[in-house]
């Protein structure tokens, strides 16, 4: 919406009492909450009836829900176009992102067919399609590496090679090796799965909300950088030994590079040519995509092609071309997991299950806002999680989803998850009936469509610009977590990255805005002083303002600024005073100092030069010896000390240019003990020295926290809280008006009183405030 200009301003006028909290509570009969007791909550949670019965299990299985409303004759023919070609796809991929587990193709077929199958009954997004995602493959694959490397393997070499790989007298074991390592994804895939569902169950969707956008974009870049140093040694057919955890992208490179002129030019060849042509076509697709009705699906083609000229030319046996090889029939035996393996893969699993959740949950709620519907997080927690488990029951790997595969289900016109059937039966025929045509093809090709499916996630690397231009922590979140998983191991790198995030949270609330605010002349508006030349202080008035949640962390911070705006230190202010004041009352005693009848305090050499044309009583009493001297009476009289002059004792008291303190507590959303008694203490030393203090705009929130921590007694009491600064203000200034007002620039002392009395605060909330906090509890711990 356009601003409106200058000549087309429609002033307004309210008229209203100025209100401080409690009147404004007592006015409009403010109402105390109700509090449900434990037992009433559970009673209402746990109370059944036949529609919340019916609610419940639609909840539990959304697609009773949505197909009871299934529109065929609107949908159905869409959904079957769009499952054709989803399926196609997904055999594909489910055979590329094998590779990246380290194991054989046909457990990716497994991987993208079963999941659907629980997803189809539990979820909640109607248009994702579910199954292998590269990020959470290569998460399971490093730890599969870890847990079952080549050389667990390696037998003795018989020169037959019938059983094993042969080289250099060396045997690998490929049954045992393949074997052992499904077992292992299998298990990480079960474990996963009871991950996500115990936490669906226990309704902690809301965390994944800690992995930010920049978080996800940083990690997912360096995942890209991961899977494609392992599939380069797919593409170039190059021996590598196996490498995971830190520096492991550096030390594939190594090995890489090392035996670059081992390159098989076949595989090179074949896996060059997959990537231009599937990422040019894939172009193709993402421009005409609104006068092309269907994306043409250039991974099935280029595989049919690949696999015909593998099988015609006979690549493997004249080139040495790795291939496939083998893709059995039929589905594996369920099977239960290693429950050996749990405890050493059970951090890997957790953050896998995590990953994997995140990424699904953000393509589903792109989709959804597109298509104006709503996704339940913690739902989708609990159908991901029995997915996982159902898959890894049947030797596949974690299933999650991918931005590709799913742009491919909506774009064909996918309407629902009959979409996500259709294509599950499509990779069930693949698995059936046309597995062993693929056998031919050649590993660099699926590396390839793998490599050639990252773009979307290199292409993130552009955001980093506009990052720094908008929010520089956001940037630095981005580079700290990219550049962390690439070095560190994607699941450290994780971690270090999610680390680093919540400490800029708190470095942000640890130190944030503070601000001095003045008033627009001629209304109720007050903004930060340094932004607007129109404006002006209130005399006698500061006015703070901080942009954040005060608690233990940056209520020292909080205090520093405060000082700093308000020109002084109260405490020093204090303590310089009574010093003064002490001084005052000794000379006083001693007969250098006189009161007159006003209370004001007079010397009795007068800029170092004796009045000898004045003659007091006292001075007739000390000439004829009646008093001697510093024994001479004291008459009872009030003394005033203008602080703002110069003092007659030398001592440097600070000069306080204020009487009045305003608080801006509107941007402020929560305090914690700590904070609630030092600002306490805070509120107290100003008061102590002449300066009142107000707190403004606090939300009832704030005020209800500040009741339950006991904020106020005697001396700070709810007559401090006001509706707004502007009320505030207006408050001062009447009292000020009144002459109710105490003057911050005058003390009184009673010249009969030894300055004995006990000070304002007791002796452990003045070394709260003398002390820093630190100080002390080092003291402490030293004691």
């Amino acid at each position: 919406m356009d601003a409106l200009p200058p000549e087309n301003l429609y002033p307004y006028t309210v008229s209203r009492p100025i209100y401080s909290n409690p009147t404004f509570e007592e006015d409009n009969e403010r109402q105390a909450r109700e509090e449900r007791t434990l037992r009433e909550r559970l009673s209402r949670a746990c109370g059944c009836s036949g529609r919340q019965a019916l609610k419940v299990v639609k909840g539990v299985f959304p697609v009773i829900d949505w197909l009871s409303r299934y529109p065929i004759r609107e949908w159905l023919p869409s959904d079957v176009v769009s499952g054709v070609s989803t399926g196609l796809v997904c055999s594909l991929q489910g055979l590329a992102y094998a590779l990246l587990v380290s194991v054989a193709p046909v457990y990716g077929l497994y991987s993208a067919f079963f999941p659907i199958l629980t997803y189809f009954l539990l979820g909640t997004s109607r248009h994702i399609s579910v199954g292998p995602f590269p990020v959470t493959c290569l998460m399971v694959g490093s730890v599969v590496l870890t847990l079952a490397p080549d050389d667990h393997f390696l037998l003795p070499g018989n020169g037959t090679g019938v059983n094993g790989t042969e080289s250099d007298g060396i045997v690998v074991d490929v049954e045992a090796m393949e074997a052992q390592r499904i077992m292992v994804a299998s298990s990480m895939t079960v474990l996963v799965g009871l991950f996500q569902v115990v936490m669906g169950l226990l309704q902690v969707g809301f965390l994944v909300r800690y992995l930010s956008d920049p978080l996800v974009g940083g990690f997912t870049t360096a995942a890209a950088f991961h899977v494609l140093i392992s599939q380069l040694k797919i593409v170039l057919s190059v021996p590598t030994n196996n490498h995971s955890g830190c520096f492991s992208i550096l030390y594939t490179l190594i090995d890489v590079f090392t035996n670059i002129r081992q390159t098989n030019r076949a595989d090179l060849v074949a896996g060059l040519l997959t990537i231009v042509i599937v990422m040019a076509v894939k172009e193709v697709n993402s421009k005409f995509q609104h006068k092309i009705p269907v994306p043409i699906p250039i991974e099935v083609i280029v595989t049919v092609f690949a696999a015909g000229i593998s099988y015609a030319t006979e690549l493997e046996s004249r080139y040495g071309a790795s291939i496939v090889h083998s893709i059995p029939r039929g589905f594996a035996p369920a099977q239960p997991p290693n429950t050996e393996l749990l405890w050493n893969i059970l951090g890997s699993s957790f953050s896998t299950a995590v990953v994997g959740y995140a990424v699904a949950v953000s393509v589903a709620k792109v989709y959804a806002a597109k298509h104006d519907y709503t996704i339940d997080g913690n739902q989708e927690l609990i159908a991901f999680g029995f997915s996982n488990v159902f898959c890894g029951c049947f030797s596949g790997f974690v299933a999650s989803t991918a931005l590709s595969r799913t742009a491919v289900q909506e774009s064909t016109g996918g309407k629902s998850q009959m979409a996500g059937i259709i294509s599950a039966v499509m990779v069930m025929i693949v698995i059936l009936a046309l597995g062993n045509l693929l056998e031919p093809l050649q590993k660099s090709v699926l590396a390839a469509i793998v490599v050639a499916n990252l773009k979307g996630m290199f292409m993130q690397v552009t955001e980093v610009p506009t990052l720094w231009r908008q929010n520089r922590a956001d940037c630095f979140i981005w580079l700290a977590t990219c550049l962390a998983s690439v070095v560190l191991g994607l699941d450290v790198g994780l971690l270090a990255g999610l680390v680093f995030e919540m400490g800029t949270v708190v470095v942000r609330t640890q130190f944030p805005a503070c601000s001095t605010l003045g008033n627009i002349p001629g209304t109720n508006i007050y903004r930060n002083m340094k932004d607007y030349k129109n404006i002006a202080e209130v005399p006698g008035i500061k006015i703070f303002k901080c942009n954040a949640p005060i608690y233990f962390a940056n209520i020292d911070y909080f205090k520093e600024r405060l000082r700093a705006t308000v020109g002084f230190d109260s405490v020093r202010v204090f303590k310089k005073r009574n010093k003064a004041l002490k001084k005052i009352h000794k000379l006083i005693k001693k007969g250098k100092l006189r009161a007159t009848e006003t209370g004001e305090v007079v010397s009795e050499v007068s800029l170092g030069v004796d009045n000898k044309g004045f003659e007091s009583e006292q001075d007739s009493g000390r000439e004829s010896g009646q008093v001697e001297d510093g024994d001479w009476p004291v008459p009872e009289v009030e003394v005033r000390v203008d602080w703002a002059l110069e003092l007659p004792v030398r001592v440097s008291v600070p000069k306080v240019q204020i009487h009045s303190l305003v608080l801006d507590f509107s941007a402020v959303s929560f305090l914690d003990v700590v904070a609630a008694k030092s600002l306490r203490l805070v509120i107290k030393e100003f008061l102590r020295i002449g300066v009142n203090v107000y707190i403004a705009g606090c939300d009832d929130e704030i005020v209800r926290k500040m009741e339950a921590l006991a904020f106020f007694d005697e001396e700070v009491t709810r007559d401090l809280l006001f509706l707004s600064v502007h009320d505030a203000i207006l408050f001062i200034k009447l009292e000020t008006a009144n002459g109710s007002m105490q003057d911050a620039m005058v003390e009184g002392l009673s010249l009969m009183q030894d300055c004995k009395e006990p000070p304002p605060f007791t002796e452990e909330e003045d070394l709260i405030e003398t002390y820093d906090n630190q100080h002390r509890a080092i003291h402490g711990l030293s004691n």
